[in-house]
């Protein structure tokens, strides 16, 4: 569930989120259009409010996705960010269709289709494969708790997502968003960039309107990555809001499922039925277009990276906050306390990786023969034609040379870790600097898809890390485009405060509505500027 190796993790309801394309600025859609259009098009609050005024059924949806990811998942762009269909989805649909005229409507969700990363269980008919073919016959027959919560409300799970292998916890030189199942997803906004990972599939699957919403998980950037990239909402709740169980592990310390949509709204509705069933708070009606309303906001200026465009998205989002209102505060510098801390930080993982996968592995279903990490390195080395075409198991091979959970050297780097990001880290710099929510850049911009060398990004931006360490909440909401690509605005807070992370992230959209829909251009030579300058000038 994390990004990739740790050496880069530092580095409303009825109104439509839509922003037209600025011809001034954006290419034509090409002659053939894979636009969305209907009800596809639509935000899942605006799919929600129809659903309830009868405007639209649940089967009628279903099959304008299906259809939909045929046309550009299967064909078209070919995204293959959709892994696996659930078999059972139009009966579900239909069931809701007929609660709703009987008038049994089971809540805000009901019929609303929404697509989950292909490392969460569910009770359909369908395998959880983290992407591997170790786990192709993985069909356990029950849910997470948090599908059983979409489930409650009458989500309709129209299937799983692809995702990067393993969560994008197998090798040091892996990349993002391919798996041996899948294969690779391509980024809708442009097709040979990088989708980022490891929940890519959900984040382009929304992006591209393949469903209403889509649940991504994240150990350490990996909803907020993808959502970057592709263009969307992303919300990563405070770890343990949203329940583990049922779920292909990394860490037990860092590991969480979260919403990825069009729209802060949906991601708030999303995480309602998520959240573990003894939460009380109502996300949605937490949130407030006039958050940043005297807020203070703690700028994160020691997080950015050389790149100008980045910059210039940034403090334009800057100056919009500081126009609704918030007082910005700048945060220059920070350093983790911890000596060594990214390898600490890594280490955390690799042991936790080696417990809990075994635990998993040891109770998936039946017809899974890999019963351990042990066992499942030499799956891949027996299948490596397939397995290990593109990259090794070198994080394996660390994992599971890793000692117990009960080993003095990981208590003392969990600790290191976890201080650095808690204590001497987000709540230090929200104590001292006085402020109320922590920004930063989401990431930087999607770099090319490159199977030879694996993930090559730029230099880094963005302070994710110490919330994905810290098991803190982040959100990240769309703040323009560099070439027509996709670049977030993170925002942060303390364990806990995720109603007033999804607030702030809800009126920073509300005030700028920079989400722009995919062109699904070839690659960056499509945009007419970049063709310009690339083309040789006449002798």
């Amino acid at each position: 569930m994390r990004i990739f190796a740790l050496t880069l993790a530092f580095g409303l309801i009825g109104c439509s989120q839509e922003r037209q394309a600025d011809p001034a600025t954006e290419p034509p859609v090409s002659a053939e259009s894979y636009a969305a259009t209907g009800w596809t098009a639509k935000t899942l609050p605006e799919i929600s409010d129809a659903l309830i005024a009868g405007d639209v059924t649940s089967e009628a949806l279903v099959e304008a996705y299906l259809s939909r990811i045929k046309q550009v998942d299967r064909a078209g762009p070919t995204l293959q960010s959709v892994l696996a269909l659930n078999p059972d989805a139009l009966d579900a649909a239909r069931a809701s269709d007929s609660r709703r005229t009987a008038g049994e409507s089971l809540g805000a969700l009901d019929g609303v289709p929404v697509l989950l990363k292909d490392n969460i269980e569910t009770k359909d008919p369908v395998a959880t494969t983290a992407g591997a073919l170790a786990l192709k016959d993985n069909i356990t027959g029950r849910d997470a708790p948090l599908v059983a919560g979409l489930r409650a409300q009458g989500a309709v799970i129209l299937g799983k997502t692809n995702l990067s292998q393993w969560a994008n916890f197998r090798s040091n030189d892996s990349m993002s968003g391919w798996s041996a199942i899948g294969g690779q997803v391509r980024n809708p906004h442009m097709l040979d960039r990088n989708p980022c990972g490891s929940s890519s599939g959900s984040g382009a699957a929304a992006a591209a309107s393949l469903a209403a919403g889509a649940v991504g998980t994240e150990t350490n950037g990996s909803i907020i990555c993808p959502a970057n990239v592709n263009g969307v909402v992303g919300f990563k709740p405070t770890v343990g809001l949203v329940s583990q169980q049922y779920i292909v592990p990394i860490s037990f310390s860092q590991d969480t499922a979260g919403p990825m949509t069009k729209t802060v709204t949906g991601a708030a509705m999303m995480l309602n039925a998520m959240a573990d069933g003894d939460a009380a708070t109502d996300y949605v009606a937490a949130l407030d277009a006039n958050g940043l309303n005297s807020a203070r906001i703690g700028v994160m200026n020691f997080s950015r990276n050389e790149n100008s465009d980045i910059n210039a998205l940034f403090d334009s989002a800057l100056k919009d906050m500081e126009a609704a209102g918030a007082v910005l505060i700048d945060i220059d510098e920070f350093t983790p306390q911890a000596e060594n801390f990214r390898g600490k930080s890594f280490d955390v993982l690799k042991y936790e990786f080696k417990a809990t996968l075994n635990d998993y592995l040891a109770e998936a279903a039946p017809a899974v023969d890999t019963r351990s990490l042990n066992a499942l390195i030499a799956f891949n080395d027996a299948n490596a034609k397939i397995e290990l075409a593109l990259f090794d198991q070198s994080i394996f091979v660390e994992s599971n040379a890793m000692g117990d959970l009960d080993d003095d050297a990981y208590a003392a780097a969990l600790s290191d870790a976890q201080a650095s990001t808690r204590e001497y880290g987000i709540d230090m710099l929200m104590r001292e600097y006085d402020v109320d929510v922590l920004v930063s850049p989401s990431g930087v911009v999607a770099s090319r898809i490159d199977p030879i060398n694996g993930d090559v990004w730029p230099q880094w931006a963005g302070g994710g890390y110490l919330a994905a360490i810290a098991g803190y909440p982040h959100a990240t909401v769309p703040m323009g485009t560099v070439h027509g690509l996709p670049i977030g605005i993170s925002l942060m807070g303390g364990e806990d405060e995720d109603a007033k992370i999804l607030s702030f992230a809800y009126a920073y959209e509300q005030a700028t509505l920079h989400r722009v829909d995919p062109q699904y251009l070839k690659d960056a030579e499509a945009r007419p500027e970049i063709a310009a300058a690339m083309a040789r000038r006449s002798d």
